[in-house]
C-alpha cells in the first residue's frame, strides 16, 4: 500500500517551532540534541510494510524546502524577525540526522540527532508520518473518517446550541488521523462556529486566514539542562529571561511543569508575571494547577482577570467546558485541543511523542507534574535532577 506524500509542506507544523528555533537561533546555536521517538500504548505493532512506508515519508520531507509565499508568511507574524527568516530559506531538514530501526516485535524506533535548531524542527513531521501511516495502514480508513465525522458534526452542534461556550485553539498536528482530515476539521471549526481562535498547525493558519497559535514548549527549558554554566534547578529562570529578551512581552505564555509547577513558580517573580500574559498548564490536576496559579498572581498584586490560563492537557470537550465553567469569572480561560480534534474516531488514539532526551552529549529530562510523563534515558541523571529540584524547593521555603 503506497501513500500520497503526507507532509507537503514545511510550514505544516506547530508555531512553537519556529519560535523556540528563533530563540535558539539568536543564542544557542552551539548546542546539539537528540530526540527519542515513544508510543506510550500498549501492545502497538508496527509492520514492515509500515516501517518502509514512514521511511519513504522521511525520505520525501526531506526534500523540501520552504516556498516564498511560506516565508513571506511567517514575515508577516509580528514576532518572527526577519534574520531568522532568512536562515529558513537556506535550512532544510537532512535525511541524515534520522535514524530508524525496527525491533523483531514490532516496536518502532526513531531517533533524531544534530544541530538543535534542525534536529527540534523533525519532531512534528515525523509524528505526523508515524500517526498517519499507522491509522491509513492498520484500519479501514473510510471508516474512521466515517466515525470521526459523525463526532466532529456533534462538537460543531453542541457549540452552535451553545452546549459548549469556551473559546479554544486547534493544537491537532502531532497525532492527526491525517493531513487530509485536520484540514477538515480546522475548516470546519472556523467556518461553522465562533469559538475556534486559531490553529497551531502554521499552514492551515495560512490557508484559511486564521491566528498561528503557540509559544514555547517542554525542551526549550530541558535544553538549558545541556548548559554547564546553568544550575539545574535554575533552568526556568534562564528559559523565561531569554524568552523575554527575545519577544520583548510579546508571544508571551509561559509553560510551567517541565521540572515541575512548584519550581517554576520560584522563578516566575513579579517582573515574569508582568512580563508573560499567561500560563500554559500541561500535565497533573488542572484545577488545583488553576487555583494555584490564579492565587501566584494575587500574592503580586495582579488581577487574574488581566491574565490567561491555557489548559492543553489531553483535553476533551467537555472537559474543556467544565474547566471553563469553573475558571472562566476568575481569569481568562483558554485552551489548545489536540487528539480530540485532529483523531477522533471509533478506534483508540496512538499516544506517541518524541522527546529531547540529550543536549551537547549530556542527558535532560521533562518531569512534569504527573510523575507517569517522565522521560529520560538515564535514570541516574533523573534521580540527580529530581534530588537538585527537591534541594533548591526545601532551601527556599525555609526562607
Amino acid at each position: 500500500m503506497k501513500l500520497d506524500p503526507i507532509v507537503v509542506s514545511l510550514l505544516d507544523t506547530d508555531l512553537y517551532k519556529f519560535n523556540m528555533d528563533q530563540v535558539i537561533f539568536h543564542k544557542h546555536t552551539d548546542l546539539c540534541g537528540e530526540y527519542y521517538f515513544k508510543c506510550r500504548n500498549e501492545g502497538i505493532v508496527f509492520t514492515e510494510e509500515m516501517f518502509q512506508e514512514i521511511n519513504e515519508q522521511i525520505d520525501y520531507l526531506c526534500t523540501l524546502r520552504f516556498r516564498k509565499d511560506e516565508l513571506d508568511y511567517l514575515n508577516s507574524i509580528r514576532f518572527i524577525k526577519r534574520d531568522y527568516v532568512e536562515f529558513l530559506r537556506l535550512w532544510h531538514p537532512l535525511r541524515d540526522y534520522v535514524f530508524t530501526n525496527l525491533t523483531e516485535d514490532g516496536k518502532l524506533e526513531i531517533v533524531v540527532s544534530g544541530p538543535l535548531f534542525s534536529a527540534m524542527q523533525f519532531e512534528i513531521y515525523l509524528l505526523e508520518i508515524v500517526n498517519e501511516v499507522y491509522f491509513r495502514m492498520q484500519y479501514d480508513y473510510d471508516v474512521l473518517i466515517g466515525s470521526a465525522d459523525a463526532k466532529l458534526n456533534d462538537k460543531i452542534r453542541a457549540f452552535q446550541e451553545g452546549i459548549y461556550t469556551f473559546k479554544f485553539a486547534e493544537f491537532g498536528c502531532r497525532r492527526r488521523l491525517s493531513r487530509e482530515w485536520e484540514d477538515i476539521v480546522v475548516r470546519r471549526f472556523a467556518s461553522e462556529t465562533n469559538n475556534c481562535v486559531g490553529t497551531s498547525n502554521v499552514y492551515l493558519a495560512k490557508k484559511y486566514n486564521l491566528t498561528p497559535i503557540g509559544t514555547y514548549a517542554h525542551e526549550f527549558v530541558q535544553m538549558y539542562q545541556g548548559i554547564d554554566e546553568i544550575p539545574l534547578a535554575y533552568t526556568n529562570h534562564y528559559a523565561l529571561d531569554d524568552w523575554y529578551n527575545e519577544y520583548e512581552g510579546d508571544n508571551g505564555t509561559a509553560l510551567s511543569d517541565t521540572i515541575t509547577t512548584d519550581l517554576f513558580l520560584l522563578d516566575f517573580n513579579r517582573a515574569m508575571v508582568n512580563n508573560f500574559t499567561g500560563v500554559r498548564h500541561d500535565s497533573g490536576d488542572p484545577y488545583e494547577w488553576g487555583d494555584k496559579i490564579i492565587s501566584h498572581y494575587k500574592k503580586y498584586g495582579v488581577d487574574p482577570l488581566t491574565k490567561q490560563l491555557l489548559f492543553s492537557d489531553s483535553l476533551n470537550f467537555d472537559k474543556a467546558q467544565s474547566l471553563y465553567d469553573y475558571f472562566h469569572d476568575r481569569a481568562k480561560v483558554s485552551f489548545g485541543i489536540g487528539t480530540f480534534c485532529s483523531n477522533d474516531t471509533c478506534e483508540q488514539p496512538l499516544n506517541i511523542v518524541i522527546k529531547l532526551q540529550t543536549v551537547n552529549g549530556k542527558a535532560v529530562a521533562k518531569l512534569s507534574d504527573a510523575p507517569d510523563k517522565a522521560m529520560c534515558i538515564d535514570s541516574t541523571y533523573l534521580d540527580y535532577l529530581k534530588r537538585s529540584i527537591a534541594f533548591r524547593l526545601h532551601r527556599e521555603s525555609e526562607k
